[in-house]
């Protein structure tokens, strides 16, 4: 594992990990889309289906686990616990087109016709337009408060790392997966507008939340 991927895990974790800080520190799930987390769970379960059938090393199963259900208990905490501060009116992104679109492209473009394989596809496919709902939400309020901006960006820079450790794998390993590339690079692109005024507004203007 070179030093760009694991940037991007730590950036990753870091992302999730200042999500649950903020609901846990303001008992709040407000300005937070439950359909974005909600597909992101669906995204690492289908990933991860080899948790425990293939051993590949202990940071490689710890940082499964991690994802997996740090996740599900982000979900849990919007749907369940906080449910009551949800924004719910707002978050009204048709999440289940890109359910069924993922799906459709997982069977028609993958390696392997195989159930695990598939699955796999599938959660690469998924994981690039996931953070759609959020953005919509946050155009709908018209804001996002700093600590969901600085969520955001931590979600991006992991894409965003993974991409220079594509470029690492292909020259120094002569690897090259172009799925995941492709998907990668669409879930940056994504969130590109958003790194310009997270930088403009909450870095250097000191701002307390983006408006949009």
């Amino acid at each position: 594992m070179n030093i760009f991927r694991l940037i991007g895990d730590m950036s990753h974790l870091f992302a999730i990990v200042i999500l649950l800080a903020k609901i846990w520190q303001t008992r709040s799930v407000s300005g937070i889309s439950g359909k974005s987390q909600f597909l992101f769970g669906l995204v690492f379960t289908t990933r991860y289906l080899d948790l425990f059938t293939v051993y590949i090393s202990a940071y490689n199963t710890t940082m499964k686990i991690a994802f997996v259900l740090l996740t599900w208990l982000t979900v849990f905490l919007v749907y369940c616990k906080y449910r009551a501060t949800y924004d719910g009116n707002h978050d009204s992104f048709r999440a289940e087109w890109l359910v069924i679109t993922a799906a459709g492209l997982a069977v028609l473009v993958n390696h392997q016709l195989t159930v695990v394989e598939v699955l796999w596809t599938y959660s690469i496919y998924l994981e690039s337009v996931a953070i759609l709902p959020q953005l919509f939400l946050i155009s709908k309020t018209g804001s996002a408060d700093t600590i969901t901006s600085h969520y955001l960006f931590a979600l991006g820079s992991y894409r965003a790392f993974y991409i220079i450790n594509w470029i690492y794998r292909y020259f120094v390993d002569d690897y090259f997966e172009a799925i995941a590339v492709i998907a990668g690079c669409l879930q940056t692109v994504l969130y590109a507008d958003f790194f310009y005024v997270y930088v403009t507004r909450i870095v250097r203007g000191k701002q307390t939340q983006i408006e949009v």
